[in-house]
């Protein structure tokens, strides 16, 4: 059975990343930046980030140099608030969650168009034959 740990780490590390950005890195280029998930490998030595950020691909771009640049305090507090023997290496994961959901809802809306179209083939059909069940 696989331990519980990482999990717990890696729950504690997303808490203290994200109150970090928040109070923190004072970085201009981080845009309004959500924290979605952080994964620990079994071993505690590297954290995958994974985050959201608000706005077009510009704001994206620089909320990555953002990260980037802030890697370093990041890593630090987060040995020192979480006091592991081993601090995990940071690296930041945009999340395609957003993307994803877009994606998901453009397809949906196609699947209603769809239905609003046969639904009008439907009201103008005419069958082949009046009865197709009487015998000549």
């Amino acid at each position: 059975m696989p331990s519980k740990r990482p999990l717990k780490v890696a729950d504690r590390i997303k808490e203290v990343i994200a109150n970090l950005l928040e109070t923190r890195v004072k970085d201009p280029r981080l845009g309004f930046v959500t924290v979605t998930d952080v994964k620990v490998t079994g071993d505690l030595q590297q954290a995958s980030v994974f985050y959201t950020v608000l706005g077009d691909e510009n704001a994206r771009e620089a909320t990555a140099a953002a990260l980037n640049s802030a890697k370093g305090m990041l890593r630090s507090e987060v040995g020192r608030t979480l006091g592991l023997r081993v601090t995990p290496t940071l690296e930041f994961f945009l999340d395609g969650l957003q993307e994803s959901a877009n994606a998901m809802n453009e397809l949906i809306s196609q699947m209603h168009q769809a239905d609003r179209e046969l639904e009008q083939l439907r009201k103008q059909a005419k069958p082949v034959v009046e009865n197709p069940y009487k015998h000549v």
